[in-house]
């Protein structure tokens, strides 16, 4: 059975259509959203399957999802507008901001090296549980008298989650009010978008529930059983605060709770429409917003981490400038000199400086390595350009 496709696309973006289309095939139960700006102008948009499979609740133009990471990808806006304002600079040590930082021999630590994943904090030296991880105030109280976990130098590691909190605290410092608050304020509200870090109560019984495919599941069950310290499996459930896949049926970013709280590593929740329209504006002007300007994308941009971590993994591997993470192998866009993030499970969201795009695509159905789907959709849309 094929899932109902609805929606419009521009003439000419046609393969990129039936790329999306094929993307449920054998997938049942998963529900998605696919959306493409061109010049701030919408070319692609589209939705279709199951929103939640408990209910049969179908998707629906506006249903959000879970983003994960793609959240990194719209808190680096926020501080790339920051430094664009000159009220945040990469290069200065994080304790000139947040001087509780400088503890356990961070005070060398700069912005640069927290949004680049360099700052030895990719997980806590002590595990968290849930209720550590909704107190904004306790889990950064934690990262501030951390010691890295690796000499400052030596290398980078993927701050899954913890990158959240240590760029979110850097940017309430610089702003004066939490990071869910100033990106509803400069980015969701100006150009009307479904996007939130910190999901208000009105909104909960509408978001896509979450499932995983059992290749993910079994993925994480053979991390989980490595022995320890495994401080890359670590960085993803924070010892104790959340399940190993993220989520299960009511719980980890399936349960309210957490997608109430401001969890910016990962706790963004947005539509497709959302995540295109709001990258559309980091490189045109769309509906009247230009997020960043082309010198502070290009000094953004710059590679500042790539080639294998410090916990070693298996290539292909991602590369970031200071939050953005970059074209790669492991992550291919449309060219180089494209920026974004992908988040678990196989959401993704870019903009194309060039090509003047906006991407975003976001899933319920969560999958793992074996996840082509964002990938081909990507190379059909390159193809017409």
């Amino acid at each position: 059975m094929t899932a109902a496709i609805s929606g419009t696309v521009a003439p000419g973006f046609e393969l990129v259509a039936e790329a999306f289309a094929a993307a449920f095939a054998g997938r049942p139960a998963m529900g998605a959203g696919l959306h493409v700006m061109l010049e701030g102008e919408s070319v692609i948009n589209l939705w279709g399957g199951v929103a939640d499979a408990r209910t049969g609740r179908q998707w629906q133009e506006q249903t959000p999802s879970v983003i994960f990471s793609c959240t990194k990808g719209l808190v680096s806006i926020l501080a790339a507008r920051l430094v664009q304002e000159r009220r945040l600079d990469y290069q200065t040590p994080v304790c000139h901001y947040w001087p509780e930082f400088a503890a356990a021999g961070k005070d060398g630590v700069t912005v640069g090296h927290a949004l680049a994943h360099q700052a030895g904090l990719s997980a806590p030296r002590a595990d968290l549980v849930e209720d550590d991880i909704v107190d904004w105030d306790r889990v950064v109280a934690m990262l501030a008298g951390q010691e890295p976990l690796w000499p400052l130098g030596s290398g980078y590691a993927y701050h899954a989650l913890t990158h959240g909190w240590l760029a979110g605290e850097i940017i309430r410092r610089v702003a004066g009010q939490s990071v869910g608050s100033y990106f509803r304020d400069l980015v969701a509200h100006p150009l009307g978008v479904a996007a939130y870090i910190g999901l208000p109560e009105v909104r909960q019984d509408d978001v896509a529930h979450l499932q995983v495919s059992e290749p993910l599941s079994a993925l994480w069950a053979e991390e989980a059983a490595r022995p320890g310290p495994n401080w890359p499996y670590k960085a993803m459930t924070l010892g104790a605060a959340l399940p190993a896949d993220l989520v299960s049926e009511d719980g980890g970013f399936n349960k309210p709770r957490i997608r109430a709280a401001e969890i910016p590593g990962a706790g963004g929740i947005a539509t497709a429409q959302a995540l295109a329209t709001i990258w559309s504006a980091t490189v045109v002007p769309t509906h009247g917003i230009r997020l960043i300007d082309d010198t502070t994308i290009a000094t953004a941009t710059r590679p500042q981490s790539q080639g294998a971590p410090v916990f070693g993994g298996e290539p292909p591997f991602s590369r970031w400038g200071y939050g953005f993470q970059l074209d790669s192998e492991a992550r291919r866009y449309l060219a180089d000199g494209n920026f974004g993030h992908d988040g678990a499970g196989g959401q993704v969201g870019f903009a194309d400086p060039q090509r003047r795009i906006g991407f975003g695509f976001v899933t319920n159905w969560m999958m793992g390595p074996e996840d082509q789907r964002a990938t081909q959709i990507i190379d059909a849309l390159r193809s017409l350009m």
